[in-house]
């Protein structure tokens, strides 16, 4: 079941879902709640952004094609890819996951937000990391403090036996 407003409202005043920092009242939408970007994006390092060759992916990872920026705003050229990261931390129950989408406002203007992990798992506790790629013609700026994504929960029929504050591999200390 998909959680409404009253739903989410009522899981945030009992503390089985939290945010760090506390959300404005308007950042729960109807069945969402508005995600706002903070300042630290990942550019991929110049050897990789201008290169010809192939990158065998099974070989480089993430961390050493990228390299870390804290900025106010980034501009992404046509086609210009970065990683972005949510200043909100979500503590999710171990019973309840959530789906990450981007919002119309943006999408409509060539922004995609993430490109395949929308999953949130079930018990995870960290910031969410957002796949930012520029699919319009012209260039654009994303800015600190805006709301690009948003979440949407979900509740599961039971808690899961592997929650992934504890059993996850790769963001568990965002």
């Amino acid at each position: 079941m998909v959680l409404s407003d009253n739903d989410i409202r009522a899981a945030i005043r009992s503390r089985k879902l939290v945010f760090q920092p506390a959300l404005s009242p308007d950042q729960i939408g109807s069945a969402s709640v508005d995600l706002t970007l903070a300042g630290k994006f990942w550019v991929f390092k110049r050897k990789y952004a201008a290169s010809k060759k192939p990158v065998d992916l099974s070989r480089v990872g993430f961390l050493e094609a990228t390299e870390a920026h804290k900025e106010k705003s980034i501009t992404l050229a046509p086609g210009g890819m970065c990683l972005g990261i949510t200043r909100e931390k979500i503590l999710m129950p171990p019973d309840m996951i959530g789906t990450l989408e981007g919002r119309s406002r943006y999408a409509r203007m060539g922004l995609a937000v993430h490109v395949t992990s929308a999953l949130v798992m079930p018990g995870s506790r960290n910031h969410q990391v957002l796949e930012i790629v520029n699919f319009a013609p012209f260039p654009v700026t994303i800015r600190e403090g805006m709301r690009i994504s948003q979440i949407i929960f979900e509740r599961l029929d039971s808690p899961t036996g592997k929650p992934y504050a504890k059993f996850g591999k790769v963001a568990v200390r965002q």
